[in-house]
C-alpha cells in the first residue's frame, strides 16, 4: 500500500506533491488516509468533516472507501460531509446532478445518516440563490469546519468551480461556467448546448479554511495545469495556485499528471541524474538536446559548448566530450525518426543508396507487404490524426485494416440527424416503422429542439457515422470491405462518466487481433480527450494484447501510438514522423469533410474555437516547422508517432 508521504521538495515546487505510478492505487492511498481519521475520531467519539469533490477524478476513491466499508467495517456513522458544488439549475434527481453522483458513488453504498450530507441546492429560487450561499457557509462553520478536503483540478485549473479570475476571498456563491470547463461536462449533458451554464460553489477561501487539503489529479490531459499549480506564482487564473498557501495541501498524482513538472520533464535543472536515480540514455539525452535548442533558438548543429555549459548540461557533454559530438548524436536521433514508408520500403523498389527505413526495429520490419491494422477510437480519430500516413500505407501496397472501436453516435447532434431524417422522408426513402419513428423524432425535435434518447435513434446515428467513415476511407482508396465497425459495448454507456469497459469489449478485440496478427498496429495514445473514450479504447487493447502473449505474431509486431484532436507528442518522443506533401494535406481535409455531422463539432479549448480538419492542419504544420528549427529538412506538413513494443505497453502505460 503506497502512503501519502510527500516528495522532497525542489526549488521551482511551491507545493508538497506526491506521485503513485498507478490513478487507483493513488486513489486507494487516499482513501486509507481518509478512514484512518474516520476510525481516529471514532475512537475519540468525534464526528469528522469531510469536503468532497465530484467528477471522473474521485471515483476509484469513493469505490475505496465503501469497499472499505463493505470488507473491512468502516463506519460512517460519525462522518458529516459538505460538496464542493452543484450544477445550477438542476433538479436533484437529474441523472447528471451532484447529488446523484454521490448518492450512486458513496453515500447508498454506507451507513451515513442523511442529516450528516450537505450539498448546495441545483433548485433554490433565484431571489433566494444568495441568502442560501450564506446558509451553506453557516452550515460549515456550525460543523466545526471541514476537517479534510478532497479536490480534483479542472482544465481551466479551478477547484470547485472557481474558474479563472476568481478571488481568493471568495466564498460560497454561483458562478458562470467557462467555456472549457462546459466542454468538458457536454458529453454528459448530450451536447454543449444543454450542458448548465451555472453553479453554485464553495469560494476560495471556504476551500482554504479546510484543516487538510488533498488535490488528486491523474491523466496526461492534467499534466500542464498541475505544472501551472504546483511551479507557477499564485494567480486567479489558476484557483488551485492558491493552495500554495495553505499549511497542509498535498498534491497526489499520477504518473502521467506530473509528467510535466520540471523534476520529470527536465530534472538536469534538479540536480545531477545520478542523485535521482536516471541515467543519460539515448531518450533523457535527445530530451535535453532538443530542450537546449529551442531554448537557444539554434539548429542542432550550431550549439556550443558554451551553450551546455551555461545551462547547466555539463554533464551531458562529458558523455560525448564535447557539443560537436553530443550535437551529432541529437541530430541523427531526430533524422531518423523521419521516413515517407512508414510501412517500410518495397524491396522490389528498393535502389541501391536508398535510406533504410529506420524506425521499424519489430522482425517482422522487412516483411512486405505488411497488415496493418489501424484502431480509430471514434469513427474519424484515423483521418484527423494520421490520414497522411493512412494514405501513405495503402498507396505503398500493404494490407490495411481499419476499425472502428466505437459507433459515436453520442457526437451526432439532433439537428444533423433530423436535417438527414428529413432528407430520407422527403426523398421517399423511409418505408413502414422506419418513417414511423422518423416522423416522431423530427416532430420532437421541431417542437422541442431536441430528441428523446432511445436504442433505435443511436442505431440511426452510429449508422450515419459508419457511412461517413466508408466515404471518408474512399478518399484513400481504402474499400468497405477493409472497415470494421467493432462498436465496442461500453461506449452505449447512458453517461461518459458510467463507462466501464468488460469481457466484451476485450473479447471483441482480441478475436480482431488474432484474426487479423498485424505486423503494425497503430492505436490513439491521445489521452487528452475529456470525455475518456480514447483512455478506454486504449485500455482495451491493452487488456486484449494481455490475452495475445503466448502467441507467435505477437512478438513480431509494432505498436505506434498517434495523437490527435487535443494534443500532440513532444518532440522528444517521437520515433517516428511522416512528412506529407501539400497534396497529401488536402487529401486528408477532403477525408476529414466526408464527416459531415462533425464539422461544427469544433473545439473548443480556452479561447481557441477551430474544427477538427484546421487544428490537425495547424498541428502537423508546426511540427514540421519546429523539424526545421533544428536544421533538418523542410516539410509542409508531418505527422508523428511513438513506438512502443507489445511488451512494453503491456508493463508500463498506465491508462
Amino acid at each position: 500500500m503506497h502512503s501519502l508521504v510527500p516528495l522532497p521538495r525542489y526549488g521551482c515546487e511551491h507545493l508538497a506533491l506526491t506521485v503513485i505510478p498507478s490513478s487507483i492505487d493513488a486513489s486507494r492511498a487516499v482513501a486509507a488516509e481518509v478512514a484512518a481519521l474516520i476510525r481516529q475520531r471514532q475512537h475519540e467519539k468525534r464526528p469528522v468533516v469531510l469536503g468532497l469533490a465530484t467528477g471522473s477524478t474521485p471515483v476509484a476513491f469513493y469505490a475505496e472507501l465503501v469497499r472499505l466499508h463493505r470488507e473491512e467495517h468502516l463506519s460512517f456513522a460519525n462522518v458529516v460531509t459538505f460538496n464542493l458544488d452543484e450544477y445550477y439549475p438542476l433538479p436533484p434527481e437529474h441523472p447528471q446532478s451532484y447529488r446523484r453522483f454521490m448518492q450512486v458513488h458513496l453515500f447508498d453504498h454506507v451507513d451515513i445518516s442523511p442529516a450528516n450530507i450537505h450539498l448546495p441546492s441545483g433548485t433554490v429560487a433565484a431571489a433566494e440563490i444568495d441568502a442560501h450561499c450564506r446558509a451553506y457557509e453557516e452550515a460549515i462553520r456550525a460543523a466545526g469546519g471541514i476537517d479534510f478536503q478532497i479536490l480534483g483540478i479542472g482544465r481551466t485549473g479551478h477547484i470547485g468551480f472557481n474558474e479563472p479570475g476568481s478571488s481568493r476571498r471568495s466564498r460560497t456563491r454561483l458562478v458562470t461556467l467557462d467555456p472549457l470547463t462546459r466542454r468538458d461536462a457536454s458529453g454528459d449533458f448530450g451536447d454543449e448546448e444543454h450542458t448548465p451554464r451555472y453553479a453554485l460553489s464553495m469560494g476560495v477561501a471556504t476551500i482554504l479554511e479546510a484543516r487538510q487539503v488533498v488535490l488528486m489529479a491523474w491523466g496526461q490531459h492534467k499534466a500542464a495545469v498541475v505544472r501551472a499549480a504546483v511551479e507557477g506564482e499564485m494567480t486567479p487564473q489558476v484557483t488551485a495556485s492558491f493552495l500554495q498557501e495553505h499549511d497542509h495541501a498535498l498534491f497526489v498524482l499520477d504518473q502521467t499528471a506530473a509528467g510535466q513538472l520540471t523534476r520529470y520533464r527536465m530534472p538536469w535543472l534538479v540536480g545531477a541524474l545520478e542523485d535521482q536515480g536516471l541515467a543519460w540514455d539515448d531518450r533523457m539525452q535527445r530530451r535535453a538536446i532538443l530542450w537546449l535548442s529551442q531554448r537557444r533558438q539554434k539548429a542542432l548543429l550550431k550549439l556550443t559548448d558554451d551553450d551546455y555549459n551555461e545551462a547547466g548540461l555539463q554533464d551531458l557533454l562529458r558523455v560525448h566530450g564535447s557539443a560537436y559530438e553530443t550535437n551529432r548524436a541529437g541530430f541523427y536521433q531526430m533524422q531518423h525518426t523521419i521516413t515517407g514508408w512508414p510501412g517500410g520500403r518495397d524491396p522490389r523498389r528498393t535502389r541501391p543508396g536508398d535510406a533504410p527505413a529506420w524506425p521499424l526495429r519489430a522482425s517482422s520490419a522487412e516483411v512486405f507487404p505488411k497488415r496493418v491494422l489501424v484502431l480509430s477510437p471514434h469513427p474519424d480519430d484515423d483521418v484527423i490524426s494520421m490520414g497522411g500516413t493512412l494514405c501513405r500505407l495503402v498507396e505503398q501496397g500493404h494490407d490495411v485494416h481499419v476499425a472502428y472501436q466505437v459507433s459515436g453516435s453520442g457526437a451526432v447532434s439532433d439537428e444533423a440527424m433530423w436535417s438527414k431524417l428529413r432528407f430520407a422522408g422527403e426523398a421517399g426513402v423511409l418505408t413502414g416503422e422506419s418513417a414511423t419513428e422518423a416522423k416522431r423524432w423530427c416532430l420532437e425535435f421541431e417542437q422541442t429542439g431536441a430528441m428523446s434518447p432511445s436504442p433505435a435513434l443511436l442505431r440511426w446515428k452510429s449508422l450515419v457515422r459508419r457511412l461517413e467513415a466508408i466515404a471518408a476511407a474512399r478518399v484513400f482508396g481504402l474499400p468497405a470491405e477493409r472497415l470494421r465497425f467493432l462498436e465496442l459495448p461500453f461506449y452505449e454507456s447512458d453517461s461518459p462518466r458510467r463507462r466501464r469497459i468488460g469481457d466484451a469489449d476485450v473479447a471483441i478485440m482480441h478475436r480482431l487481433l488474432t484474426e487479423l496478427r498485424p505486423h503494425l498496429i497503430y492505436a490513439a495514445g491521445d489521452l487528452d480527450d475529456p470525455h475518456g473514450t480514447h483512455r478506454l479504447c486504449l485500455r482495451v487493447l491493452r487488456e486484449a494484447l494481455a490475452r495475445c502473449t503466448s502467441e507467435p505474431w505477437l512478438g513480431a509486431s509494432e505498436l505506434w501510438l498517434y495523437r490527435g484532436a487535443w494534443a500532440g507528442w513532444e518532440l522528444d518522443e517521437i520515433d517516428l514522423a511522416v512528412p506529407l506533401s501539400p497534396q497529401e494535406v488536402l487529401r486528408r481535409r477532403r477525408a476529414i469533410f466526408r464527416h459531415e455531422t462533425q464539422k461544427d463539432q469544433a473545439l473548443f479549448l480556452g479561447d481557441d474555437r477551430r474544427e477538427f480538419w484546421q487544428r490537425t492542419e495547424d498541428r502537423s504544420r508546426q511540427l514540421a516547422d519546429a523539424y526545421n528549427a533544428l536544421g533538418l529538412a523542410e516539410y509542409e506538413a508531418i505527422e508523428a508517432f511513438k513506438r512502443m513494443s507489445p511488451e512494453e505497453f503491456l508493463s508500463h502505460v498506465e491508462v
